[in-house]
């Protein structure tokens, strides 16, 4: 191993060990070996308002030659504030090129917490299900009705649309959208593999990069839901990487990622979108979640 990449693990060993006594129970170790890693942040520790979970993997050049691939995890975080949170970390960054930069950035989330907490932001309610709508969002669900005619293209999105596209960006695959008593799902699908050697160094970057294009459509940012699951096949470890979000649906993300494994479904990320229409499915909602992510993984 060259000096440059001793000296880089070691500032990453040295990193680890002081943010774990730092952030004590609210730093999880997810995968040692692959240096992935999650720390819990709130904005205050007595009775949390707001919270948010920030998982990075470090890849081999961190912190002198590649910065940390992250993902954000919150069930309020979406659209504006998650692009702008986004931002701030890539700053952070740049302004610190070369340095460890992991409790920067956990110390601005905290301050964005904080802010939120101080600011007129209604606080988010842990009950909240897509058994409930507010008021506002009524008439936004009335625009959706069964469409008869070429309904994959509800959302008129398109991933070829620039020829800029990031090559980092992988195709992604929209479902047809499935109504019931005003209430719309539809599933979206990239796969998240790469040729490059060190797979498991790139398909975080790959999931963070596909929720972000999927959050610039308004549309599906203003989804009441967006639960998603991932499944990564390492062939190295022979082992599976996996996680899901319920966006706010509880359970809705470990029912999608147990349909992913009855399937044998691998290298891929599904997202399900739900805009709830103010009407009670019950049981019915799951059913309809798995059956659009099942439908766009046979496609």
């Amino acid at each position: 191993m060259a000096a440059s990449d001793t000296g880089r693990a070691q500032q990453q060993i040295d990193e680890i060990e002081a943010l774990s006594s730092i952030y004590g129970e609210d730093w999880c170790v997810v995968d040692e070996d692959e240096k992935i890693y999650c720390i819990k942040i709130a904005d205050c520790l007595d009775q949390p308002k707001w919270t948010l979970c920030l998982q990075v993997m470090l890849p081999p050049g961190y912190p002198t030659a590649e910065p940390p691939i992250y993902q954000l995890n919150a069930p309020w975080l979406r659209g504006q504030e998650y692009t702008e949170l986004t931002n701030s970390l890539e700053e952070l960054y740049v302004q610190n090129l070369g340095e460890s930069i992991l409790y920067l950035w956990v110390e601005k989330i905290r301050e964005v917490l904080i802010e939120k907490a101080q600011s007129s932001d209604p606080e988010p309610d842990s009950k909240k299900t897509s058994e409930e709508v507010d008021e506002d969002d009524e008439d936004f669900f009335l625009e959706y009705e069964p469409i008869q005619e070429d309904p994959i293209k509800m959302l008129n999105y398109k991933t070829s649309e620039s020829s800029n596209v990031d090559e980092e960006l992988p195709p992604i695959h929209h479902g047809n959208p499935v109504t019931d008593r005003r209430s719309t799902f539809q599933a979206h699908l990239a796969p998240v593999v790469t040729t490059r050697k060190g797979f498991s160094n790139f398909f975080f970057f790959k999931v963070k990069r596909v929720l972000e294009k999927l959050y610039e459509n308004k549309k599906i940012a203003s989804a009441t839901h967006n639960i998603y699951a991932y499944r990564i096949y390492c062939e190295d470890k022979q082992t599976f990487l996996q996680d899901c979000e319920d966006d706010g649906e509880t359970a809705a993300g470990g029912r999608l990622l147990h349909l992913m494994q009855i399937l044998n479904v691998h290298n891929v990320l599904v997202v399900v979108s739900r805009w709830y229409g103010g009407i009670l499915l019950g049981p019915d909602r799951f059913k309809h979640i798995n059956n659009c992510a099942r439908n766009v993984l046979v496609e």
